[in-house]
């Protein structure tokens, strides 16, 4: 791909908070601008700017089709990714954009980016050159074939396999992956020292965990409670594999909460029909990792249900990996009760957690609108009770 011409690159400058839409419907009116090149880096830098910070701090960067750009990692996993990251030589297997590359790479003496893409590939040569990514060898390949061939052992692999099939419908079988990771297992082992495997939040990480062999840790990762990624990391080890749930956030310290199957199993938690003062949510990493007995336990909570996954305690716990609440009433979800509790409520933000009715059923029963500081949990207690629990977040 030729490097962009500078009267194109200061057009860039110039229109970058532009809408695309209506450039792109002007572009008879720039005959001496590439005006798709011109679009499409625009489009990307505007995504960046959120999305990857440090690669829009380089104005050079070039950005590829919209696709990339949506499918790509943000700088915030990549950098998480990158602290996994052990030893002087990195192989990527699936390069795409080079966002997780461009950071897992940083410390390393030697690092392969490898992708089967010509446009991907020479805009990696681009990037990594503007990044001054020196330790960078960009092999235009497809993984199995540069792992037969790779003469060494590299200290770190990390691979994200395709997610789609030749259709373009979403996969979340780790067979259906493109390479074929139970296929590879054994060739991964054999080239590499570690293995770090990015799938998709979907994925059942009890199935990938059976097909998979040497998995010593799986982190399950979220940024801002929306569960992104899962990474398998793949070592030999004798110790059972850990669960390392992490919620990274933009304006406070990241939460983690670390544990094991057998942890979860053993563990005895306490069922409650009567809610305390205060109101626990695990985050969506603790959820997806399944931790529901363990986090009670370890912050000492009694659970509202077994299937209710809501926790509650008389005195705060202030460092609980989720969201809390502060109780303000529990309410049974009759006309009557109803009508007296919410007489002087005008929205509240609703959530259901088992219980057999939706949100529209329930701002239908209560006439509430959306948000304010006001929230609803909809939920079963122990004894099978089905309520309501208005509550206020507790700030932290």
């Amino acid at each position: 791909m030729s490097l962009i011409d500078q009267q194109t690159k200061q057009f860039i400058a110039l229109h970058e908070s532009d809408d695309i839409r209506q450039l792109a419907l002007k572009t008879k009116s720039y005959p001496e601008i590439d005006m798709p090149m011109a679009i499409q880096q625009i489009a990307g830098r505007q995504i960046a700017k959120y999305k990857i910070p440090y690669w829009y701090q380089h104005e050079d960067i070039i950005y590829p089709r919209h696709l990339s750009m949506e499918q790509c990692s943000s700088e915030i996993t990549a950098l998480y990714k990158a602290s996994l990251c052990k030893g002087d030589t990195l192989v990527d297997l699936t390069g795409g954009l080079g966002v997780d590359f461009s950071f897992m790479a940083k410390n390393c003496k030697q690092a392969y980016y490898v992708e089967t893409q010509n446009e991907l590939t020479e805009l990696a040569k681009c990037n990594f050159n503007t990044l001054m990514l020196n330790c960078a060898e960009v092999v235009e390949d497809d993984a199995i074939s540069f792992l037969n061939s790779f003469d060494k052992i590299a200290d770190t692999i990390f691979i994200d396999p395709a997610r789609r099939s030749n259709t373009g419908k979403k996969t979340v079988l780790i067979e259906d992956c493109t390479p074929n990771l139970i296929e590879i297992d054994d060739l991964l082992n054999n080239k590499s020292k570690r293995v770090i495997i990015k799938l998709s939040p979907m994925l059942d990480i009890t199935h990938a965990l059976t097909s998979l062999s040497n998995v010593t840790d799986v982190h399950i990762i979220s940024v801002n409670n929306e569960c992104k990624e899962l990474l398998f990391v793949k070592e030999k080890s004798e110790k059972e594999t850990q669960l390392i749930c992490v919620n990274l956030l933009t304006h406070r310290e990241n939460e983690s909460f670390t544990f094991t199957k057998t942890e979860e199993v053993s563990s005895f938690v306490s069922h409650t029909d009567s809610p305390e003062k205060y109101l626990y949510e695990p985050n969506s990493s603790i959820l997806k990792a399944g931790a529901y007995k363990s986090v009670a336990l370890r912050y000492n909570l009694r659970k509202l249900h077994p299937n209710s996954h809501l926790y509650t305690s008389d005195s705060l716990i202030t460092d609980f990996p989720g969201r809390k609440f502060e109780i303000k009433e529990v309410i049974s979800p009759n006309k009557k009760e109803i009508k007296v509790n919410f007489k002087d409520t005008k929205q509240a933000n609703i959530a259901t957690r088992n219980y057999p009715f939706s949100v529209a059923d329930i701002r239908k029963q209560t006439k509430l609108k959306e948000g304010g500081t006001d929230y609803i949990f909809a939920t079963t207690l122990a004894n099978e009770k089905k309520v309501l629990i208005l509550c206020q977040k507790v700030l932290d």
